[in-house]
């Protein structure tokens, strides 16, 4: 089934709910979207085409494509055109760039720098890497984009005794890492929930409150030195994460 008619069917299933018209539409679009029948990246058909194909007004259409615009679930882009928005999966059981995660997708990663430090560790950044005080660290903090959309804000710490200034890195931290024999080959991540602060939410684009997933990650050289303390603050209408669980063949299941 195509995402038009699927938006009509659900469109006619809800012929008798109060709401109005238009919030039935952008209820009906959404429901296509979050059954799949939408792919990231996908042009919708214009508002008169929809108009016609689901026999509803041009500002029916226009106002539920608002709400759904509003809500991050479409982009309009250029010349008017409105897509779906850009979702990234990213798995939890590969340690993987930004960049490798968001081209997986078939998006075009982006990086707006926000700052580019030397500093003296924090007591969270010598725990984290296993730093003395005084220690000198690297920080990177970014805005991640995919086709150009905000969908994270990264920082990542280095010890200042392997990557020697920030200005290095134009791109990939982990590009830098692997050319001066500092490739990370493991990692350990914790994922939690939390909400945008008002910086965040400017930075994103979204609104203070709205949700986040947070994936801190600490990665360790072959030798088993810490090399990189990151926190990622994605996005949470832009991020799925997937991990693949396994489990013994004929291992009886209780409870």
């Amino acid at each position: 089934m195509d995402l038009v008619e699927d938006i009509r069917e659900r469109l006619a299933a809800t012929a008798n709910r109060s709401a109005p018209l238009y919030q039935q539409l952008a209820d009906a679009i959404r429901g296509s979207l979050a059954n799949g029948e939408g792919l990231p990246g996908l042009t919708l058909p214009g508002e008169r085409q929809l108009a016609q194909a689901l026999d509803v007004s041009r500002v029916t259409v226009r106002k539920a494509i608002d709400c759904l615009v509003a809500d991050r679930n479409l982009v309009r882009r250029h010349g008017a055109r409105t897509t779906v928005a850009p979702r990234v999966e990213k798995s939890l059981s590969l340690l993987t760039s930004f960049s490798e995660d968001i081209r997986a997708r078939g998006y075009t990663p982006g990086t707006v720098w926000i700052a580019r430090d030397i500093a003296v560790a924090t007591p969270a950044e010598m725990m984290a890497l296993g730093l003395s005080a005084g220690q000198e660290v690297c920080r990177l903090i970014r805005l991640r984009t995919a086709d150009g959309e905000p969908v994270a804000i990264e920082r990542s710490t280095v010890p200042r005794s392997v990557l020697r200034t920030p200005s290095l890195v134009k791109t990939s931290l982990y590009a830098v890492l692997q050319e001066i024999g500092a490739e990370p080959v493991r990692a350990v991540q914790r994922l939690y929930a939390a909400t945008m602060t008002p910086e965040d939410a400017r930075r994103l684009g979204c609104a203070p409150g709205d949700a986040l997933l947070v994936i801190e990650r600490r990665c360790y050289l072959a030798d088993g030195r810490a090399i990189e303390f990151c926190q990622t603050r994605y996005r949470g209408d832009a991020y799925d994460f997937a991990v693949e669980l396994k489990r013994e063949p004929g291992v009886p299941f209780s409870g």
